[in-house]
């Protein structure tokens, strides 16, 4: 038995041109959806892991200042060195550093003290740097190791509150002042725009 002509029934060829457009608009739609999300998840992780940086690096920083000792070092030389320095801008020098003092060295694992460190900070090529120094006296004079804590970082000032309570640009402000400030005031600027300010006070 034959079909009639009249009774096959098909797409036309401009049927299936429309519905391959539909189709083509609607797997566009569908990748740019998914290209946003992904590109939305990834900036989220990215600002997640700036915000958990800055948070471990004032912690850390918060901790350090609350072990600060009046205890200054003494370089090669035999010049003595504030127990706590400060400077609003560093040099090329590998041991330079724009905060740097003496701070309690811990305990170790069965609870015996351990003596104190000279630590610093110093911003280089955008980058957060902290100094460890492995003895106290002549420490001026030897390499710190250095370690990056914070990255993406484009400014980094230090003000230092004295005993009349005036915020100071650098530390010791002038003879007189005990060796350590009432506060330290941090202001971090990052690359992505954001301006933080942190004080911490000094035992």
């Amino acid at each position: 038995m034959t079909i009639p002509r009249n009774k096959i029934h098909g797409f036309t060829l401009i049927e299936l041109l429309v519905a391959l457009f539909v189709f083509a608009l609607l797997a566009v739609t569908a990748y740019r959806g998914l290209n946003a999300v992904s590109e939305t998840r990834a900036h989220l992780d990215q600002e997640t892991r700036k915000w958990q940086a800055l948070e471990r690096f004032f912690a850390r920083l918060d901790g350090e200042t609350a072990q600060v000792l009046p205890r200054p070092v003494r370089t090669a030389n035999g010049i003595e060195v504030p127990a706590w320095f400060g400077s609003p801008s560093t040099t090329e020098s590998m041991e330079d550093a724009q905060l740097a003092f003496t701070r309690h060295g811990g305990f170790d694992a069965s609870g015996t003290p351990l003596p104190p460190q000279r630590i610093g900070y110093r911003l280089r090529d955008d980058k957060l740097e902290l100094l460890r120094w492995n003895m106290l006296d002549s420490a001026p004079y030897s390499v710190p190791s250095v370690d990056v804590v914070l990255e993406g970082v484009s400014e980094f000032k230090l003000r230092y509150l004295s005993s009349r309570f005036a915020w100071e640009k650098q530390w010791p402000p002038k003879v007189g002042e005990p060796n350590l400030p009432k506060a330290l005031e941090v202001e971090l600027l990052l690359k992505s725009g954001e301006k933080l300010t942190r004080v911490f006070s000094l035992p």
